[in-house]
């Protein structure tokens, strides 16, 4: 390479590759070869923790405690619980149906089984269940002076500050007394509020008939009270089979508004996770994930050295950096998790009359599962990094870099009207349409308007403001904005190629 001429030879008419560009080339396909090695080991690592069988599980336990009902209790069922009322005849029936399988196959006792709930014969029930509830003070929201005469008591809707935290009932158990939660356990962000991880609670025994008889005994002393703004059951299973634990929690959440709101979180998560053969070889993936993420960190450091504030004005750096933040987190997460497994285990075979608390790694288990997802996404976004030196790879990027400042003036355009016709959707059909409720529910039915998948039958409760938005928000962002748009950028971009061409 040293010995190539300056000059190409007389008679060529293309310059030969110059020595710098050829060492470049070389150094560019090095690094491609080391970085598809380093996203075939993320893609091992992070796709060896999930698996079809966690849908199936989900899928399961749902129809089981969502959708089932019992015949005694008119049919009622989770889903269809529209007061306390109904709660308490679906706690004392189809849920303590759900949780008890004291029976094996052939409709036997197993005296190996007699202390413990299979269900569906395959899950196991880990401990006990739980049942948490949060409440309100009373004289927590202003009562209009014209109508204190008829109504003295005024429970707000749930923020912390009016949490009632104060003893009640018969006060002669933790079920009647507050119980502070730890401080990282997450909060529920639910349809009515946002409620803590505190609250008074209670477990039900092993036993069905125990279980059944201490929730009719907390119904008829009025455990629920006007007061309580949201109910959760808690409790977790585990199937040996495919090596999941299954966390549930079913949420009822009874507003100011009156009535009952239900909702749940099913969560299947691989929380064990070195068992068979193919755990130990992705072990041995997580092993070479950390070496590659030390080399990494040790390069970045040097290119910083180097280039100083000049290496923070390449976004494929920033895209490294975040890459190698998103992997220092992955990996001590992962070290926590296997030994708060370890502990939750432990605690559990001393004691199997309690509560695990496997929401708590499941819910943080999720946001690291959400989080290497978006992490191995821009990893694979990263190879157009690589492959930069061909012609045919530039011209994506060069595409857009030509029409970035024509997309950012459309773009602030389209969400000035977007955003108008939004905060005109909500006031106006808020109050009775679901897809209108919130603010943000009206910017996902705007789209939903865009790409054809709305009902318009539902804004018709409005019979005149209902279609003047449909029409005109269709004609102004459909046709005007989008269509138009369109137009705008092929007449541009043919110009632009005719005065290059000319």
């Amino acid at each position: 390479c040293l010995n190539l001429p300056l000059t190409p030879p007389l008679g060529v008419t293309e310059p030969r590759i110059s020595c710098s560009g050829e060492l470049e080339l070389k150094t560019t396909l090095r690094e491609l070869v080391v970085y598809l090695i380093f996203l075939i080991t993320l893609c091992l690592v992070t796709f060896g923790m999930v698996s079809t069988n966690m849908y199936y599980l989900n899928e399961v336990m749902s129809r089981l405690f969502l959708e089932q009902s019992s015949a005694e209790d008119h049919g009622i069922d989770f889903e269809s619980i529209r007061n306390m009322a109904d709660f308490w005849k679906f706690a004392e029936g189809p849920l303590l149906d759900g949780l008890s399988w004291d029976k094996w196959y052939g409709n036997t006792t197993s005296a190996l089984q007699e202390n413990t709930s299979h269900i569906y014969y395959e899950n196991l029930l880990l401990g006990v269940a739980q049942v948490r509830q949060l409440k309100v003070r009373n004289n927590t929201c202003s009562i209009y002076p014209y109508f204190q005469n008829f109504t003295k008591d005024c429970y707000s809707t749930y923020h912390y500050i009016a949490e009632d935290k104060s003893d009640f009932g018969l006060k002669n158990g933790s079920e009647w007394k507050y119980t502070s939660a730890r401080s990282l356990s997450p909060w529920y962000w639910g349809a009515a509020g946002f409620y803590s991880s505190g609250g008074f609670m209670f477990t039900l025994p092993k036993s069905k008939e125990e279980s059944r008889e201490k929730l009719e005994f907390l119904r008829q002393n009025g455990w629920l009270t006007r007061g309580t703004r949201v109910v959760f059951i808690d409790f977790s299973t585990y199937n040996a089979n495919v090596n999941l634990f299954c966390i549930i929690r079913l949420v009822v959440e009874f507003p100011a508004t009156g009535g009952a709101i239900t909702s749940s979180r099913i969560y299947s998560v691989k929380l064990l996770r070195y068992i068979s053969f193919y755990d130990y070889f992705l072990a041995s993936c997580e092993i070479a994930f950390c070496l590659f993420i030390v080399t990494f960190i040790i390069q970045e450091m040097i290119e910083i050295k180097k280039l100083k504030m000049a290496y923070f004005r390449t976004v494929w750096n920033w895209l490294d950096l975040l890459l190698v933040a998103v992997s220092i987190l992955a990996i001590g997460f992962n070290i926590y998790r296997t030994m708060a497994v370890s502990l939750l285990m432990e605690k559990l075979l001393s004691a199997e009359n309690i509560y695990p608390d496997f929401y708590f790694l499941a819910f943080w288990q999720i946001l690291y599962d959400n989080m290497i997802a978006v992490s191995v996404f821009f990893a694979f976004m990263k190879i157009f990094k690589y492959v930069s030196f061909n012609k045919t790879m530039t011209q994506l990027s060069s595409t857009l870099s030509r029409c970035a400042g024509n997309i950012c003036g459309f773009a602030v355009m389209f969400f000035i009207i977007f955003f108008a016709y939004a905060q005109l959707g909500y006031l106006v059909f808020g109050p009775q349409v679901e897809d209108f409720s919130t603010f943000l529910n009206c910017i996902f039915s705007q789209f939903r308007i865009v790409l054809g998948d709305f009902n318009f039958q539902t804004i018709e409760v409005n019979s005149i403001l209902g279609p003047i938005y449909f029409i005109s928000f269709v004609f102004f962002v459909f046709f005007i904005l989008l269509v138009g748009k369109n137009t705008h950028f092929c007449i541009s971009s043919r110009e632009e190629l005719l005065g290059s061409v000319a």
